[in-house]
């Protein structure tokens, strides 16, 4: 099946991430990227480029006074067993509606030396939001996705009523919402994300803006280690994280060129006007394609309560007589890319990607593309 060149995109890439990567950033790869790559990470260029993130993205987010941008190797998954290790003191309480929420969930099950979790879950397509939780089997740890990429649902970070008093502290895994959707970071301890989303870089690295009773906590639970029966690994530990972010590097090597997208991308959104910018650019392309969906008998958003309803990650549901696969096969072939569901769901749908790199109007030509193979596949 050909799509008439006048339907397609100029940029067909519409993946949840890794997300498309703008051409200046890698051009940048090439030029001011040059003086880096290839550079140890304890030299000072090296060390720019990571100010230059670290000050880039405490103007973009608005960082509170006090709290600090903290990065290390690994990814979030990495950064799951650090929270577990370092920032759960006993017991977590988790919102599990998605992937990410039931694997931070998972790992500080595993802990040998934690308690049983708090899990609170929702069916995908929904949202499970934290509650109070006072009494003997109080956690200190309150933990939620700020978006789940899997399914397309997102909520707005607001700490748990009582919670501060108790000294608990709220974790926001914010990995594909980050420098997209609106936060309070006041409203966090630790909001804590991966650069393929938003930022449009590889994996490999995660960041957290930590609050002072964060960094406290992680000290403390720390230096207890290991006569409490806790065991914090040097690559695990968040002060040395920390120790070493304050100096503009980590702890061992990082993916310098995964630095280098990450600074241009956060230099990008800061340009066009932060992340207020940011954020009604991903509202632009939601709308077309929710409102696209709601007026086909065909296709309808997975998320039915729209206050819910993902603007980086959509997810679109397709009538049973049509085959989802079919039409994002034939999407690809004419260079409309990655806009399959996510493989654990198992659903008839279509998730589109529409982070800031992403173009709104190209977000309304994929659903004119979608509309053309739809009918041509009969």
């Amino acid at each position: 099946m050909t799509i008439p060149a006048h339907l397609l995109p100029a940029d067909g890439r519409f993946g949840s991430g890794p997300s498309k990567i703008r051409p200046a950033q890698i051009d940048a790869l090439t030029s001011a990227g040059a003086a880096v790559l290839g550079t140890s990470h304890r030299q000072p260029a090296v060390k720019d480029l990571v100010r230059r993130v670290r000050s880039g993205l405490a103007d973009l987010l608005a960082v509170p006074d006090g709290y600090e941008v903290v990065l290390g190797n690994g990814g979030s998954t990495a950064f799951w067993e650090i929270a577990a290790a370092c920032l759960v003191e006993r017991r977590a309480q988790h919102a599990s509606f998605g992937e990410f929420g039931a694997k931070f969930a998972a790992a500080t099950a595993r802990a040998p030396f934690l308690a049983a979790p708090q899990v609170l879950r929702a069916e995908p397509g929904t949202v499970a939001l934290l509650e109070p939780s006072p009494g003997e089997d109080a956690v200190d740890v309150h933990a939620t996705p700020h978006n789940e990429t899997s399914t397309g649902a997102m909520i707005t970070p607001t700490r748990v009523p009582g919670s501060a008093e108790r000294g608990a502290l709220m974790l926001i895994d914010a990995t594909s919402g980050a420098g997209a959707l609106p936060v309070d970071l006041t409203q966090t301890d630790v909001y804590y994300f991966a650069p393929q989303k938003v930022f449009a870089a590889d994996g490999g690295l995660w960041l957290a803006i930590a609050s002072p009773a964060a960094i406290e906590r992680a000290a403390r639970v720390e230096a207890a280690a290991p006569a409490d029966g806790r065991w914090v690994p040097e690559f695990l530990s968040f002060t040395t994280a920390l120790t070493n972010s304050r100096a503009n590097q980590t702890l061992n090597t990082p993916a310098v060129a995964t630095l280098v997208l990450l600074a241009e991308q956060v230099d990008w959104l800061l340009a066009q006007g932060g992340l207020e910018w940011s954020a009604a650019r991903c509202r632009e392309s939601a709308t077309a394609l929710y409102d696209w969906a709601q007026a086909r008998t065909w296709a309808s958003p997975f998320v039915a309560d729209p206050a819910h309803r993902s603007t980086v990650v959509g997810t679109i549901d397709l009538d049973a007589t049509i085959d989802a696969g079919a039409v994002v096969a034939a999407l690809r072939d004419n260079g409309v890319l990655d806009v399959f569901p996510y493989r654990k769901l198992g659903r008839n749908q279509l998730r589109v990607g529409m982070f800031p790199a992403v173009d709104p109007a190209d977000v309304q030509a994929l659903t004119a593309c979608v509309d053309y193979v739809v009918e041509h596949l009969g």
